[in-house]
């Protein structure tokens, strides 16, 4: 039998809908994180960018409680990179990445610095202390140094972050919160929480539910991991083949929506590091590569978005001054006029969200180029 074949638009509504961004949801902060798999969270305000333009009635203090109370929290997970989860999902994703950041520390440079040192020491009296109450890394960095004035202190506190399965408790995460980052172990964090059993076969579908259908090639990229082939062939009888139109094999959940090219795609406003743009080896069914070189920058931060007709069209940023906010939107091309509409539409209510007590909020376009 042939593949049905996937054109881009086609895949792009898919994407929309397994992101939540077709139309908004009534689910909770927590269960939208948990159906994303993680939000990136390499920042901390993003993720509620990011969880407003998803769903229905999200308010930017919507994610105080479940991560002061734990049942979501900022870990590195994916692809060696910060992102908030649910407890659940920490716990079972944790020991599946875990290899992405060890293959760091197996790295020739690493290595060489690492050589003279005691990594195994240094690493379990981090952990000791970090068990003992949450630190700073330049808190970390002071007790290191002193129990090991001859080594490079900076150096033990990146290996013992690569090393150790660490946490960011609040309030950093919260919105409106400041102050330095501090970590303990995801064990002290969540302890007495059910572990579940690390499944690479349910990650996979995980993300297939998430940002499927995809090739093989995305779901490595999404995750940091390889050989994801021999997963993906184990799991061939619980799922459904296309092909796109280069012909690579896509592979999805037989059961997951796709409401087809024609679906309407709402003007949506996608913060600084969304896994949207993130998650996939071919982006364009998101983004194009003339627009994705704009978006990522050289030192790795990937710049706010916003979509028009499902696709990346433009920037944008906010501007804060004298008690007042201004949205700052800088399309890629000339916005039809019903869009632009739209997008300022959007645009008041996400200033209103995000910073309420503000004295004034401005839309600003931009000239287009």
């Amino acid at each position: 039998m042939t593949a049905d074949r996937l054109d881009g638009r086609a895949l792009n509504r898919a994407l929309l809908d397994r992101q939540l961004l077709l139309r908004r949801h009534e689910m909770t902060a927590v269960e939208a994180v948990e159906h994303l798999v993680g939000m990136q969270s390499q920042a901390p305000n993003p993720p509620h960018v990011g969880l407003w333009s998803r769903l229905q009635g999200f308010g930017f203090d919507d994610l105080a409680a479940p991560m002061t109370d734990r049942r979501v929290l900022r870990i590195v997970l994916m692809r060696g990179t910060l992102h908030l989860v649910s407890a659940r999902d920490a716990l079972m994703l944790r020991p599946l990445t875990e290899v992405v950041l060890g293959g760091h520390l197996r790295s020739p440079r690493a290595a060489a610095g690492l050589a003279a040192l005691d990594l195994p020491a240094a690493v379990a009296y981090a952990r000791k202390i970090l068990e003992e109450e949450p630190r700073s890394d330049k808190e970390l960095r002071a007790a290191l140094g002193e129990r090991w004035p001859d080594a490079d202190a900076a150096l033990l506190v990146w290996a013992v972050r690569l090393s150790l399965p660490l946490v960011q408790v609040p309030p950093r995460g919260i919105w409106g919160a400041s102050g330095a980052a501090r970590h303990t172990t995801l064990e002290t964090w969540l302890h007495g929480h059910d572990v579940p059993e690390p499944s690479v076969e349910e990650m996979v579908l995980r993300y297939l539910g998430a940002f499927g259908p995809a090739t093989v090639q995305d779901v490595q990229q999404w995750s940091g991991l390889t050989r994801l082939g021999e997963v993906v062939e184990r799991l061939l009888p619980r799922l459904r083949v296309f092909r796109d139109e280069d012909g690579r094999a896509l592979y999805d959940l037989p059961d997951a929506p796709r409401p087809g090219p024609d679906a309407p795609a709402p003007v949506r406003f996608v913060p600084d590091f969304d896994n949207l743009l993130l998650s996939h080896a071919d982006r364009s069914r998101i983004i194009s590569r003339e627009h994705r070189a704009r978006v990522f920058t050289a030192n790795g931060i990937i710049r706010a978005t916003y979509l028009v007709d499902g696709f990346v069209h433009g920037m944008w940023k906010i501007e804060k001054a004298r008690g007042e906010v201004t949205l700052r939107i800088s399309p890629f091309a000339p916005v039809p006029d019903g869009e632009r509409d739209a997008l300022a539409e959007e645009g008041e209510r996400l200033l209103a969200a995000a910073h309420p007590d503000a004295k004034a909020h401005r839309i600003e376009f931009e000239r287009p180029g």
